[in-house]
């Protein structure tokens, strides 16, 4: 990590389903200093079925009135952006990743040579997925929003037992926007100190604050979702940094790890 915070911007679903936006969001992020920008691969049928019935409409949240299938298929990054998006990031000099939700997208990744995998923390319990992106070989990053320490603990071991040397783990509070009360950053130093590895935070406030504090508790990895300036619209605007948002982050976060000294 070059003696820095790696920060990752994840366009997720602000590209709004065009494609020139998903490059100028890959653009931006590398302008105002991410280290790497996160897709999320999947189509609507990967993670779903096209069903109204209550049990798949979301009930509350920004998302509240949508069907989990249409959710997901407004949402989505088109399969046929990734080889070019991942080439765009290339040419820029910033690294371009993603999100796998089952076995199809990472083996489409693959073909990609996507350099490392991030896994959401509504998957990390698919142990199954786990398995299989483990057995690439190539650095992890797992959230773990919502998760036991037992369940992280058997994610970590199952990963490890495939195949993954590499592993950072992610303190995550799975609400979008997540509130200053939600957090409890100490969780950071548990996780290093139970899983002796590199431990970060997916931060899904609208407050550079809970940054900066994770990275005085120990974040070694920071994550954001991100968006276009003074962008208005996007599945994930409401808790997404926009344009020279990131840059200010990106500073604040450095003077953070600077004042931790040696």
């Amino acid at each position: 990590m070059k003696n820095k915070i790696f920060f990752i911007a994840e366009v997720s679903a602000n590209h709004c389903g065009n494609f020139n936006i998903a490059k100028k969001l890959i653009k931006c992020a590398y302008t105002n200093g991410a280290d790497a920008v996160k897709l999320q691969t999947y189509t609507a049928d990967t993670l779903t079925i096209k069903s109204n019935k209550k049990y798949f409409k979301i009930k509350d949240g920004i998302w509240k009135g949508y069907t989990l299938w249409d959710l997901y298929d407004k949402a989505h990054t088109p399969l046929e952006w990734h080889k070019e998006l991942f080439s765009y990031g290339r040419s820029l000099g910033i690294k371009v990743f993603s999100t796998p939700f089952d076995h199809t997208s990472v083996d489409f990744l693959e073909k990609l040579k996507c350099p490392f995998y991030k896994i959401a923390s509504f998957e990390m319990t698919d142990l199954d997925l786990v398995k299989k992106i483990a057995q690439t070989k190539k650095p992890i990053i797992i959230s773990t929003g919502m998760a036991s320490l037992d369940e992280i603990t058997t994610t970590v071991k199952t990963a490890k037992r495939n195949g993954a040397k590499n592993i950072t783990l992610l303190y995550c509070v799975s609400n979008y926007p997540s509130s200053i009360s939600d957090f409890n950053l100490n969780n950071i130093n548990i996780l290093k100190n139970k899983f002796k590895c590199k431990v970060g935070i997916s931060d899904h406030s609208t407050d550079n604050r809970v940054a900066i504090a994770a990275v005085a508790s120990g974040a070694q990895v920071i994550e954001k979702h991100i968006a276009l300036e003074n962008q208005k619209d996007g599945f994930d605007i409401n808790f997404s940094l926009k344009g020279k948002e990131i840059k200010k982050l990106r500073d604040d976060i450095d003077v953070a790890y600077k004042l931790l000294g040696k």
